[in-house]
């Protein structure tokens, strides 16, 4: 991914909060040359010291067929985004979009039967445990559970590089960036309100 100076994050803390914030994805492989996609919710886990992304897909979708040829399987995650206009700006310029992006590079593999199996439950746990009528691994009948097994394919990668960009005006001045903000509360979508929050949270970076 290419990624200006300014708008680079190093940050692993960061970045491994961004990531399990915003964990709908989009997974690439390649297949005899060409890109395949698919849209997933992971998570992120740790053994000892080694990072891994975790997720199923249906058994369905070759894709996870994939994984054992493709050398780097790529995982990319967005946050909100926005268009910022020209008229923001003190001076002459040209529109532009701020986002957030992370691009995960890594080896993937299949998940055995007990891994999924622990996956899962953790995943229902992440989204479920605060509802106040949480459906969690054990509330469900071992009938279904069989069922809906035989259906997916459980996958781990490994991370190896990671990529990260915030392109939130960090390049602007402070009058400009401010005014950015107020310009995208006035905005009527969600993403544009997102952004002038994770830009107002960020002032103390400048």
């Amino acid at each position: 991914m290419y990624i200006p100076k300014y708008f680079k994050v190093e940050n692993f803390d960061e970045i491994l909060d961004f990531v399990q914030d915003n964990s709908f994805v989009t997974i690439v492989t390649t297949e005899q040359g060409k890109p395949i996609a698919t849209h997933l919710p992971l998570q992120v886990i740790t053994e000892g010291d080694t990072y891994y992304i975790t997720g199923h897909m249906a058994y369905g979708n070759s894709q996870w067929r994939t994984f054992e040829a493709c050398k780097d399987v790529l995982v990319m995650f967005q946050g909100p985004h926005a268009y910022i206009s020209p008229s923001w700006y003190q001076e002459e310029n040209v529109p532009t979009w701020n986002y957030q992006a992370v691009h995960v590079y890594g080896v993937a593999s299949i998940l055995n039967e007990d891994e999924l199996k622990q996956d899962l439950t953790m995943l229902l746990q992440k989204y479920e445990k605060q509802r106040e009528d949480s459906v969690l691994w054990d509330k469900l009948s071992p009938k279904l559970l069989e069922k809906e097994l035989k259906g997916i394919v459980g996958f781990k990668i490994k991370i190896q590089e990671i990529q990260a960009a915030y392109k939130l005006s960090q390049n602007r001045n402070e009058v400009d960036y401010r005014n950015i903000i107020d310009k995208l509360r006035e905005e009527k979508d969600v993403n544009s309100h997102q952004i002038a929050e994770v830009m107002r949270n960020r002032q103390s970076f400048r």
